[in-house]
């Protein structure tokens, strides 16, 4: 219809409250006002377009009462001229209302798409660049799930609240309060008894919303288990179909398939089926309100407009109370999604050193110096007391010691992935701290145990740490981590797309891939986290070979399960609980009684 002027609030925009709703509605508002210009222009839009929608059933009822007064007139001998006379120009009256209404309508929806998608998009570059710079315990406590949920679902409540919820919120406001405001001055005690009825129409919305709510909540539990079950199942599926465990599968499967249907068709009948009734009470109020100035018209105490314009804006009215609850909800959903990513963009950054502190290494080599450190992830759990080694350029250090024992830790800190309690970490004689995170780590490669591959090409994956090497500088890092001829033989060599998951590569090629992208980058100290222990024992041969080459001429950090691999370290530090117990070479450790000497006797017993 010309002026069926918004859609409805979807019933399934259903929402928890935000623990601090008034710090939630200033950062959610903090937010509109990064396109304030839009949204000013858009609201001022939407009272004018409201105003002049909410004059069409008071020009209705001028027209009426004109045509009936030309009808009732007998001094007017041709009354059809002066009824067409009257009907055109309420027609064109109400023409250029529809139009104007048409016009600033298309406006605001199209501005605030726009604004919609500006504070989206704004949302994500500030969640990608707080998360460049937040500490590593962060990641270590905060489940991947979760920053993902923020970045994708939360931002899309937040956008769909602005681009359906803004203009109706706006609407329903101003409708709602000018439509009262005539009706009440059509006639007062009319406008009472309509407005119980409408009210108790909303009470009853609201309750039904609350039950609704609870419902959405289990059917998105179960439809979670359902999902997470299948998940997991599917993941597993070689182990089920080992272990013969089908039956057991489709029997716990069909369990949460169950309790995702019943749970979801209780929802979906309090929306379809309950809703309806409250709309009834809406039409009871019609009733009512045409009952009565039908009354009040045959008295004459009400013209025949002016019942047909109250009948109107009931109606006009009553819709914005109904879903008053749903926009309340949608818009609860909004602050709650504004309040979890404003979690993230409050957290503290990691420490920055002014630039007037930085220092700068000219020609790095590789010296580096733990002085009495101490470390704790957690207050409660000192891990590092006064750490103190020294390493000299060039040398190559293995750490080992039992699970937990704080290798990764120390590297860890080298790396300034966490700053230290107490003491200092040096480099060529520098303290770390005056060093940006930035210029300190662009001296290192590190190769993980866990591979990492994104979804590209394998030449890009090499050159990942150096985007402006040739094609002859990544075959050359290929050839030193013994993959060259692995990747020549996939279909299109290196310009094959791979990724971590889903490609074609074994585990072991995975890390030949990681162990070049390493050697690209020339670092001046270079560390393997178990580098070699998803590799085969003749790819290890091949990659310890390849990485006594990489390893010449620069300071390395070797951390290793495998101590086989270890015994031309030129120092060995034995960690225990977070602390360095013993050091020397292989030869000096083996030679005493040593924890070094029971972990390396114990995987050579045989």
């Amino acid at each position: 219809m010309l002026f069926n002027k918004r859609k409805k609030i979807p019933k399934t925009a259903l929402a928890d409250t935000p623990k601090d709703t008034k710090r939630a509605v200033l950062l959610f508002w903090k937010l509109l006002m990064e396109e304030k210009v839009k949204v000013v222009t858009v609201f001022f839009s939407n009272v004018i377009s409201t105003i002049l929608y909410m004059l069409v059933p008071w020009i209705a009822a001028i027209l009426i009462d004109k045509v009936i007064a030309v009808i009732s007139d007998g001094s007017i001998s041709n009354k059809w001229a002066a009824i067409q006379m009257e009907i055109i120009s309420g027609i064109i009256a109400l023409a250029v209302i529809g139009l104007l209404v048409f016009i600033m309508n298309y406006f605001q929806e199209y501005v605030i798409a726009s604004v919609s998608e500006n504070l989206s998009l704004s949302l994500r570059k500030k969640l990608t660049e707080k998360m460049t710079k937040l500490p590593m315990n962060f990641y270590d406590t905060t489940q991947v799930g979760e920053l993902l949920s923020k970045a994708t679902t939360d931002i899309d409540k937040i956008s769909d609240m602005i681009v359906t919820g803004f203009n109706q919120m706006v609407y329903s406001v101003v409708c709602i309060l000018l439509g009262i405001g005539i009706l009440f001055t059509i006639r007062v005690d009319m406008t009472f008894v309509i407005l119980a009825v409408l009210i108790l129409g909303g009470v009853g919305t609201a309750i039904i919303s609350k039950i609704n709510n609870e419902l959405f909540e289990k059917h998105m539990a179960t439809l979670s288990a359902l999902s997470s079950t299948t998940e997991e199942t599917l993941a597993g599926n070689l182990v089920v179909k080992v272990y013969g465990q089908e039956e057991r599968f489709i029997q716990t499967i069909d369990q949460d398939i169950e309790a995702q249907y019943q749970a979801n068709k209780f929802s979906q009948f309090v929306v379809y089926s309950i809703y309806p009734a409250i709309r009834f009470i809406n039409q009871i109020a019609f009733i009512l309100a045409a009952l009565i100035g039908a009354n009040l018209a045959i008295q004459g105490i009400l013209t025949v407009g002016l019942v047909q314009a109250f009948l109107q804006y009931v109606t006009q009215i009553s819709e914005p109370i109904t879903n008053s609850s749903y926009m309340i909800n949608s818009f609860q959903g909004a602050l709650v999604a504004t309040e979890r990513i404003y979690q993230i963009l409050d957290l503290p950054e990691e420490v920055q050193v002014s630039d007037d502190e930085l220092i700068t290494l000219d020609q790095p080599k590789g010296a580096i110096q733990f002085d009495h450190v101490s470390f704790s992830y957690t207050k409660e759990k000192p891990l590092m007391k006064d750490v103190n080694v020294a390493i000299k350029e060039k040398q190559m250090v293995a750490i080992v010691g039992p699970t937990g024992a704080g290798k990764t830790t120390l590297v860890n800190l080298l790396m300034r992935f966490y700053d230290v309690n107490a003491g200092q970490i040096t480099f060529d004689g520098q303290p770390i701290t005056k060093l940006s995170r930035k210029a300190l780590r662009r001296n290192f490669g590190m190769v993980l145990q866990d591979t990492w591959l994104f979804h590209g090409t394998v030449a890009e994956n090499i050159a990942y740490g150096n985007p402006k090497a040739t094609q002859n500088e990544i075959e050359a890092a290929a050839k030193l981590a013994r993959c060259h001829s692995v990747i020549k033989k996939l279909p299109e060599g290196y310009q094959t797309i791979i990724s971590s998951e889903g490609s074609t590569l074994s585990q072991g090629e995975q890390q030949l891939i990681t162990i070049a992208r390493a050697i690209l980058t020339d670092p001046r100290v270079m560390i393997l986290d178990e580098a070699t222990s998803s590799i085969d024992t003749k790819t290890e041969k091949d990659i310890q070979t390849a990485m006594n080459q990489v390893m010449q001429g620069r300071t390395s950090f070797v951390i290793a399960h495998r101590l086989s691999t270890i015994k031309n370290a030129d120092l060995i530090l034995v960690m225990d609980k977070g602390n360095i117990i013993e050091h020397g070479t292989h030869s000096q450790l083996l030679g005493q009684p040593s924890l070094y000497a029971r972990l390396y006797n114990s995987q050579f017993q045989a």
